[in-house]
């Protein structure tokens, strides 16, 4: 989420004991050649559709895109740093690639609490990445919450 200049929202955690179903929470990142060649670094994916103009001009996607999984990355940081936040577990994800994100496009990630079960602890988070209107990546997460009671 946004505050009233943009920014996103401040860091930290909701417990088990605080979600509700519907809560949402999101972070907004341009995804620039720097964020793209730094991603191709780290996960040493090279793959030239990623990295070269001319190279990608020849394929379906009639130029450079972004790594898929460097948009999904944005879900793990609000699902890490938001909602619920720090002391998470992720325990699944699924993610299905809907539209390129091209190097220069503002991604929103959005993830919206779909379902809880208090006593294990397991939340069901809806996901999606959106570029203006349209919707780049969606999936579903299931996470282990943090809980008050084990702090």
């Amino acid at each position: 989420m946004l505050d009233e200049r943009g920014h996103n929202l401040p860091v930290g955690t909701i417990c088990i004991e605080d979600i509700e179903i519907g809560m949402t929470r999101s972070v907004s990142k341009t995804i620039g050649d720097a964020e793209i060649r730094a991603f191709a670094e780290i996960s040493t994916d090279h793959n030239p559709v990623h990295l070269d103009d001319d190279y990608a001009q020849d394929t379906i996607f009639q130029g450079r895109i972004a790594h898929g999984m460097l948009t999904a990355a944005l879900i793990s940081a609000v699902i890490g740093e938001q909602l619920p936040g720090h002391g998470t577990v992720y325990l699944g994800q699924s993610l299905k690639f809907l539209a390129p994100v091209r190097p220069g496009d503002r991604v929103e990630a959005v993830v919206t609490v779909a379902g809880i079960d208090h006593a294990r602890r397991r939340v069901t988070l809806d996901c999606a990445c959106r570029v203006g209107d349209t919707v780049v990546l969606k999936g579903e997460a299931l996470v282990l919450a943090p809980s008050r009671k084990f702090d």
